[in-house]
Order: C-alpha cells, then structure tokens, then sequence
C-alpha cells in the first residue's frame, strides 16, 4: 500500500470525528467523557496487552529506552530554542513548547500495524510507554512554574506510565495473559485506537485570537520536519534493528498531541494558541506524513 493510502483511513476518521462534534450535535461534553474512557481504559489495556505479547530482552529494552529519550530530548531542546530566538513571553511558551515534543499516540498506534504488523505495533507501544513519562514531566513542569501546581503526582498516576510498567514487568518475568484476557484487552485496544482518532478530529478548532504565529511556525516546523530528521541521526547512535528504527522515526513524525490541549487547559496555560497549534499541525502532518513514510518504509 502506498503511504499517502496507508495514512488516508486515519485522516478520514479524524475528519468524521470533527463532523461528528460541529455538524451532528455530538457535543463537546460527550468527547471529553469518551477521552476519560480512552486515556483510562481502554489505552491502557492495548499498551498493556502490545507489550505482553512480543518477548523483550532487557538489553533491546534499555537500548529502545535511551533512543526514545534522546529523541524525547531533542524536541524539548528544539522547542524551548524559540524562547530566546523569538523571545516569546513566558506563559505562552510554557504552554505551546509541549506540542514540539509530545506526540499524537493515537496516530502512531494506528500507523504502526499497517506499516510492520503486529510486532510493529508492540514496539511502537513500548516507544509511546518510554516516551510519556519523560514529555509528560517536560510540560507539566514548564505549567506548573508559572501555576505553583505539583507534577510528581499527576505523573505517578499517569495510567499509561502505569500499563506501561506492569507490561514491561510481566514479559521480563516471561508471564501470559490467560486467552479470555488477552482477547479481552484485544477488544478494548482495538476500540482505543478508533475511538482516539474520532477524538482528535472533535477536537479540532479555528479561534486565532491574539496569537503568536512565528512561534505556532516554529513549533511545527520542529515537530514536523527538524526532530524526524535528528531521529534518524539518533537510530544510528543505538543499537536498534531495523523495525526498532523504523517505529521510532515514524512516532518522530507524529503531530502534536491532542492531549496537550487538554493539560493546558487543567492548568491554567494558553489553551487558545495550544488549540490553533493542533488545529494546523494535524491537517499539515496529512502532507508530511506520506513524504516520511516513503523513506521509511
């Protein structure tokens, strides 16, 4: 399949998403409460039940592990680069840096099984499991400096940090998942990934306000172009196989997340600029997208 047809599904349930919230009166309450459904359940079960399945030595787990956190760390220095150059106030920055370096997960696990199968979509869940904790901590820290909010907390009970770790515990340990759990978790993770992607298109809006679009360039152009390119530099530092490699350049190219709307908003942040941000950065990856997954693939 070519990657414009591979990515095409995906952006035409992000567009019924949008419909669905703007046109068939599908509220906006009724996504937030699907959003709680997804970020509490149903992920979850599916990073729990990716990285059950495929076994995983420690060593290609610690070397996955500090390849996705030099990535991870590549786009918080990138992102916070636009503080000094463009010498953007404080407050909007802390809130728009996070869409340079937070990832859309949704997209990325729904990617990952067509481009490799199965094994694929396991070590694309256990790229998005290292990768959480560490973006998640960057953006909730860089809010709560300038809120006076604790993150160590809402970090500890991240439940994907958490799924991730108990995932990890039980294929080291070398345990299974009795069939009737793993067909059930199977359900559930394939009911996330759809149900995600409809979420990310209700969530798209248009409100340019007051809004600092250098900055909004600048965080798209890190997110889009300049960390996929310094990812493919980081794949040779590692010890990584080709499909290790190939997931951790296509989580690279990712859009920003959606959930960094969300954050914002609980703490206080620019939700306007962080909203317009994912609003153009989703459409644009349409574009960018195919371009990456043909070098990749």
């Amino acid at each position: 399949m070519s990657p414009a047809l591979l990515v095409l599904p995906d952006f035409l349930i992000i567009i019924f998403g949008w419909l669905l919230n703007r046109k068939f009166g599908f509220s906006r309450d009724f996504f937030n409460s699907l959003e709680k459904l997804i970020y509490y359940v149903l992920f979850p079960a599916l990073l729990f039940q990716s990285i059950v399945r495929v076994p995983i030595s420690m060593s290609a787990a610690a070397e996955l592990f500090f390849a996705t956190a030099s990535v991870a760390a590549c786009g918080i220095a990138l992102s916070w680069l636009a503080w000094p150059i463009l010498r953007a106030p404080s407050f909007t920055m802390a809130s728009v840096a996070q869409c340079g370096y937070r990832f859309n997960t949704y997209i990325a696990l729904a990617l990952a099984p067509g481009l490799a199968g199965a094994p694929g979509q396991a070590v694309m869940a256990l790229i998005v499991g290292f990768a959480v904790p560490i973006v998640n901590l960057a953006a909730i820290y860089a809010l709560a400096r300038h809120q006076g909010v604790g993150f160590v907390g809402a970090l500890l009970r991240n439940p994907l940090l958490v799924s991730t770790v108990l995932g990890l515990m039980f294929n080291l340990a070398g345990l299974q998942l009795p069939q009737f759990i793993d067909v059930l978790f199977g359900k559930l993770g394939v009911a996330a990934i759809a149900l995600g992607i409809l979420c990310v298109g209700a969530s798209l809006t248009w409100e340019p306000g007051q809004t600092n679009f250098k900055l909004i360039g600048w965080m798209l152009s890190i997110k889009l172009v300049a960390l996929p390119i310094c990812t493919w530099f980081v794949c040779d530092l590692f010890t990584l196989n080709a499909l290790e490699r190939q997931m951790l350049i296509l989580f690279a190219t990712m859009p920003p997340a959606t959930a960094a709307y969300v954050l914002t908003v609980r703490m206080g942040g620019d939700a306007r600029a962080v909203s317009l941000l994912i609003s153009i950065g989703i459409p644009l990856s349409a574009l960018t997208l195919p371009v990456w997954l043909s070098l990749i693939s």
